[in-house]
């Protein structure tokens, strides 16, 4: 009888630890469906937000409708010098109009490097103007400034 009593003894706690883990179980997942809910009322929420924001946009959009009167300086006809007058014309033209002239003629002679479209691969009648074969587009400009007045 001895060895019975032991028996149902080791049973009884086994029993008593199976069962607790099983409602730990159940109760995380009663967790999550409540922790799932709560976002689900928070998002009306947002979008509420939302709906308000878009009506302070537009009328910051309507505020600058002013258009911008172009500089004086940028529109003073100059006269080009022999070398640019090659590429550009005789006449005198504003310096929007020369760099215009410029990018037409170097498009139409394929001048713009095929890896690089920064860069601009000097011809004859542009290497009078650069004094290099090859320049970028951004020091294009500064070096058209010296062959106007």
């Amino acid at each position: 009888m001895a060895t019975a009593k032991k028996a149902p003894a080791k049973k009884a706690p086994a029993k008593k630890a199976a069962p607790a883990k099983k409602v730990a179980a159940k109760k995380a997942p009663a967790k999550k469906v409540v922790a799932k809910k709560a976002p689900a009322k928070k998002a009306p929420a947002k979008k509420v937000v939302a709906k308000k924001a878009p009506a302070k946009k537009v009328a910051a959009k309507k505020a600058p409708a002013k258009k911008r009167t172009p500089n004086a300086a940028f529109m003073k006809a100059l006269t080009p010098s022999a070398a640019l007058a090659a590429v550009v014309g005789n006449s005198p033209l504003p310096r929007t109009e020369v760099v215009s002239k410029l990018w037409t003629y170097i498009k139409k002679n394929k001048l713009q490097d095929a890896v690089n479209k920064r860069m601009i691969n000097a011809d004859a009648k542009l290497k009078e103007i650069f004094g290099k074969m090859q320049v970028s587009m951004f020091e294009m400009a500064g070096l058209i400034g010296k062959h106007l007045k």
